[in-house]
């Protein structure tokens, strides 16, 4: 699906935007004839001399509100509000509105407004309302471990809104790079900053340990760059990157002057930011009800000193194993790993004294435990990501080029862009030979 965003005050939009915007983005997004397509994957910028840019959305931002609802979280502790009673339309704004709201966001980090914005909003408050109102209860669980973290290292606490682009709220959540938790880190970020990852253990999935390694991470960030805008955009594709982006623009360290030069996703990022601090605060005004939360029952720890699984745990005390998962997302295999350094296991605190009382039946039995410990030592299949393949590989088509045709000329009648063609088959320039097999979709 493709949608065009046409804006008949473009001039109004221009004078507005130009006190808080600087050049760069602006100038291509604003001028009086550019063009917009959102498709589902990316933003299609088209300037007054018929230049594309393509702007990727962030990856969480297609996520599926049943994804969501399926986690143990959500069935337990979330339920649709059935006394909220909006419309389920989404009224669309002038931009000067947009504006308006974006300044009056209590936030140290500027949130500046262009149809780069207005398109990620816009996303949000439409395909994405149902995901945005489970977010909007999730966060009851997540928002005070993120405020507590960033609070410790005297940070923005607008920053507590960078999981929502990141990871939709869900604690378990793979990229198809591989970044993993909330907060989305990489395997290598996470180890710098003391998360540990090994076969059984992997602290990014720890909803307190990566808030408080993604705190850290984001100060030091800070500290290299001066710039919460560079900060974020560093945060998604790595402070190499923005140093190349910097190089490559003489010098420059203001993001909307690097952005050219930055990959399309980071392009896309700090929009996304904008728009999720946007939609988590405006939401009432584009009739999104919240799912309505209760707290999970309060929880403690017991150190264990070996292995054990978590279906002996469940068996013998009589617990819901998906309860267990959801309250220790750290260990990958359903083993909590004792053995070789002291390992806890939370619980509700009702059922901490049931574990301890029957503590010696759980260990008594490793039958599952010896599987595990062999299905660990042999090689598992890698599993492709659905998505990627739903994207990239189901429903391909390829045409012939003929003599004459142009890039504009197949896009138009294969109503597609000359830059999906250009990247799906690795095309620069507009120079294409006849008789080429080419694929577009």
């Amino acid at each position: 699906m493709k949608t065009t965003i046409s804006n008949p005050a473009h001039q109004l939009i221009a004078r507005a935007a130009r006190a808080v915007l600087p050049l760069g983005l602006m100038c291509m997004a604003l001028s009086a004839h550019a063009q917009i397509e959102v498709d589902d994957d990316e933003i299609i910028v088209t300037d007054d001399d018929g230049e594309v840019e393509e702007i990727d959305f962030p990856e969480a931002m297609d996520v599926n509100a049943d994804s969501l609802l399926s986690l143990y979280s959500s069935q337990t502790y979330l339920q649709a509000d059935n006394d909220c009673r909006m419309t389920d339309e989404n009224p669309q704004y002038d931009a000067d509105v947009y504006i308006d709201r974006l300044q009056r966001m209590p936030t140290v980090m500027e949130m500046p407004y262009n149809e780069v914005v207005r398109a990620c909003i816009d996303r949000y408050t439409g395909r994405l309302r149902r995901t945005v109102s489970i977010m909007l209860g999730s966060a009851n669980f997540y928002m005070p471990i993120f405020e507590e973290a960033l609070e410790t290292y005297q940070l923005p606490l607008e920053l507590k809104y960078l999981p929502v682009i990141e990871s939709a709220l869900n604690p378990t959540a793979v990229s198809r790079a591989g970044a993993t938790g909330l907060w989305q880190f990489m395997l290598t970020t996470g180890k710098q900053y003391g998360l540990e990852v090994n076969n059984y253990v992997d602290e990014r999935r720890d909803p307190i340990k990566s808030s408080y390694a993604a705190a850290r991470y984001l100060r030091d960030l800070y500290r290299i760059f001066g710039d919460w805008n560079l900060v974020i955009a560093a945060y998604n594709c790595g402070p190499e990157n923005i140093n190349k982006a910097i190089h490559r623009a003489g010098g420059e360290r203001d993001y909307w002057r690097i952005y050219p030069y930055l990959p399309q996703e980071t392009r896309g990022y700090v929009p996304a930011f904008i728009a999720a601090n946007y939609v988590m605060n405006y939401y009432c005004e584009h009739n999104i009800c919240p799912m309505r939360s209760e707290l999970p029952a309060k929880t403690d720890t017991v150190v264990i000193h070996r292995n054990v699984t978590f279906a002996n745990i469940a068996r013998v005390c009589n617990l819901d194993l998906q309860m267990i998962r959801s309250l220790n997302p750290v260990y990958r295999r359903d083993v909590v790993s004792g053995l070789s350094a002291p390992a806890t296991l939370r619980l509700p605190i009702a059922d901490v004294t049931r574990f301890i009382d029957l503590q010696d039946s759980i260990y008594a039995s490793d039958v599952e435990l010896k599987r595990t410990e062999v299905a660990v030592t042999q090689p598992t299949a890698v599993k492709k990501s659905p998505r990627s393949k739903s994207r990239r590989g189901r429903g391909a088509s390829y045409t012939t080029v003929r003599r004459g045709d142009t890039l504009s000329a197949i896009a138009r009648r294969n109503g597609t862009t000359v830059a999906k063609l250009r990247r799906l088959n690795g095309i620069r320039g507009n120079n294409i030979k006849s008789g080429r097999k080419i694929r577009v979709r």
